[in-house]
């Protein structure tokens, strides 16, 4: 059942009315003056452009590098030697070229884990948001909680929480945290598991329970879904969320919250829970696509 079916019973439930040599340099050419916007810092500007300018080519002499990006020579070497005191590029043997370090490779970390995924949520939130009207968020495993990284719900009408970016929700107690448990592998889990019973927070303790642990992850694998229905967290709102799911692994989840008094948890699976795992499948199959691209 469409979003758009439902939204006179919402309403009324809300109480509303309806390395290169000199003959072969890569070339990375510094950004334009003019397309700089006002308030930029350009000696910043210039040294990211010699840093992508030295990963592309492996490995660069501040010659190159100058004569590449259209720069002075005494301003690539003050860049280089800045860029090498702070520990992202390193010098070779002989002191000619330069190489990025780990350290600047590190910079690509976060890109690397959900950095896909998190570029392919816009385009598929904006599909898919209008059509299921209740909002959607996306979140990501971090520590012992999932971290809301994309959401609608600034533009859901249906909304009753703002500013959910970077909002950390409980593992235990929120459909997000329960489908990322039920569907990573059991290694991590016990991980996880191992992690909240140390930090011993008591809104966890209930939920801890082996047997009740036990029922839950085994339901949300048959369900393809887990399920918030009982208060647990935010106690006006329950949630259903799907895990987004590729050959590495659980990547993050997809949850579509709602106002508890519209609809039961049940209703909510029936009528958009197969909504749901689509935006999961699409989500997926986007982030493997920009991974590989």
């Amino acid at each position: 059942m469409s979003g758009a079916k439902d939204a006179p019973g919402i309403a009324a439930a809300m109480g509303q009315g309806p390395g290169p040599d000199d003959a072969a340099p890569v070339h990375t050419p510094a950004p334009a003056s003019a397309s700089r916007k006002p308030g930029s810092v350009r000696a910043l500007t210039r040294g990211l452009a010699v840093l992508r300018h030295v990963n592309g080519a492996g490995a660069a002499r501040p010659a190159d590098i100058a004569r590449a990006l259209g720069l002075p020579r005494p301003t690539v070497h003050r860049l280089v030697d800045t860029l090498e005191e702070e520990g992202y590029l390193a010098r070779s043997a002989t002191g000619a070229e330069v190489r990025v370090t780990r350290r600047a490779a590190a910079l690509g970390d976060g890109f690397a884990r959900d950095g896909a995924l998190l570029q392919s949520a816009g385009p598929v939130f904006a599909q898919w948001g209008a059509r299921l009207v209740w909002p959607l968020d996306l979140t990501v495993y971090d520590d012992a909680a999932m971290v809301v990284q994309e959401t609608t719900h600034g533009r859901s009408p249906l909304s009753i929480d703002r500013a959910m970016s970077g909002y950390r929700l409980p593992m235990l107690r929120t459909s997000a945290g329960r489908a990322y448990l039920a569907f990573c592998d059991a290694a991590e889990r016990e991980a996880i598991l191992a992690h909240l019973r140390r930090l011993g927070d008591p809104a966890d303790a209930p939920f801890l329970d082996p047997a009740w642990l036990s029922r839950l992850l085994a339901d949300t694998r048959a369900r393809g879904l887990a399920l918030r229905d009982a208060g647990e967290f935010r106690p006006q709102t329950a949630s259903i969320a799907a895990p987004v799911l590729s050959p590495r692994g659980v990547l993050g989840c997809v949850s579509m919250i709602w106002i508890r008094r519209a609809m039961t948890g049940p209703e909510a699976v029936d009528r958009h829970g197969a909504q749901l795992r689509d935006v999961a499948a699409a989500l997926a199959a986007a982030a493997e696509a920009a991974q590989d691209g």
